[in-house]
C-alpha cells in the first residue's frame, strides 16, 4: 500500500528544470497524475488508446489540432480524446499537470529524441 500524503504542486514542479520530460507524481487506476513543463513547440502526434487531460498549474500554452487551436490559461483544463492529432505550444515557459493512463508514451504515434520511455518519480 502507497503512503497516503499530499502533493505540492508548486513545490514539486519547481523541481523540474527540463522542459517536454514528465515526471509521475501519482498513481490511482491505471491512471497516472504526470507534471510537466513546456516551452516552445512540441511534436504532432496523437494517442491510438488513451485520452488525455491537460491542466494549467501555472502560465498559459495554446493546443494546437489540424482544424483550430485552443488556448489554455491557468486553472483550465482541456481533454483531448484518443486518435485526435494535436500539438502543445508554450510561447514562454508553462506548468501543466497531465492526467492520463499509465500506458501513454508522450509522443504517441511518434518516436522521437522527444520521447521518453520511462518515466521518473517525483
Amino acid at each position: 500500500m502507497r503512503p497516503i500524503a499530499t502533493v505540492n504542486l508548486h513545490e514539486q514542479l519547481g523541481r523540474i528544470h527540463e522542459h517536454w520530460k514528465p515526471r509521475i507524481a501519482g498513481e490511482l487506476n491505471g491512471q497516472q497524475v504526470k507534471l510537466v513543463k513546456f516551452l516552445g513547440e512540441f511534436v504532432w502526434h496523437h494517442h491510438q488508446h488513451e485520452d488525455e487531460l491537460f491542466l494549467v498549474v501555472k502560465g498559459r500554452f495554446r493546443m494546437d489540432f489540424r482544424d483550430r487551436e485552443v488556448w489554455l490559461e491557468e486553472g483550465e483544463f482541456l481533454i483531448v480524446p484518443r486518435g485526435v492529432e494535436h500539438r502543445p505550444v508554450a510561447e514562454e515557459e508553462v506548468q501543466v499537470l497531465l492526467f492520463e493512463p499509465g500506458s501513454t508514451l508522450n509522443t504517441g504515434n511518434v518516436q522521437d529524441e522527444r520521447t521518453v520511455r520511462e518515466l521518473e518519480r517525483i
